[in-house]
């Protein structure tokens, strides 16, 4: 099995890099993409046909089954029962989380329409979550078998311990950030 492009472009060109750049006295200090979750939600009265059907359009973008995520209360005003699906999640690590992003960024990222940059708002770990309104922007989804759009979450969670490492590691994989307007005047 080969190396996952982006994790050999980490190793090759992201580390010296940051390396050089924040002045890390060893390779083991430089920060590390952990994991990317990707979670989607869904309404509570949705019929077990449409469960099944996210569940399978998640598995073909992240490339790996995810678990369905039920609720933990009952919630009369929402018209949710204790242990009633909610949504899916995904949990990716190692290859399957290098090649994941390499599709997202290079791939289901341009294809948005009128795409200008992500916001670059960040936990306050270094960690960055991103929301997509329509998942059909990634190639593995067939646009013609769509009921309705569906929108995700995709966390990326790293061993960055500020918001400025966070945005620079993930700005030196790819992730094409908005300009801020304060930087564009």
């Amino acid at each position: 099995m080969s190396t996952p492009f982006l994790k050999e472009f980490y190793l090759e060109q992201i580390v010296p890099a940051l390396l050089k750049s924040r002045g890390y006295g060893n390779v083991h200090q430089v920060p590390r993409m952990e994991k990317v979750v990707i979670n989607s939600g869904f309404d509570a009265s949705t019929e077990k046909s449409a469960i099944d059907d996210l569940r399978k359009d998640i598995a073909d973008i992240a490339g790996q089954y995810p678990v369905v995520t039920k609720a933990r209360l009952s919630i009369s005003n929402f018209k949710v029962r204790q242990y009633m699906p909610l949504g899916v999640k995904v949990t990716l690590r190692g290859s399957k989380m290098y090649e994941f992003m390499h599709r997202l960024i290079a791939v289901a990222l341009p294809n948005i329409r009128d795409f200008r940059g992500v916001p670059a708002k960040f936990d306050g770990n270094g960690n960055y979550t991103l929301g997509v309104a329509d998942h059909t922007i990634f190639p593995e989804i067939h646009i013609e078998r769509q009921r309705t759009n569906i929108g995700m979450d995709i966390s990326f969670v790293t061993s960055c311990s500020s918001d400025e490492e966070g945005e620079e590691l993930l700005a030196l994989f790819g992730i094409p950030f908005r300009k801020s307007s304060a930087a564009a005047a």
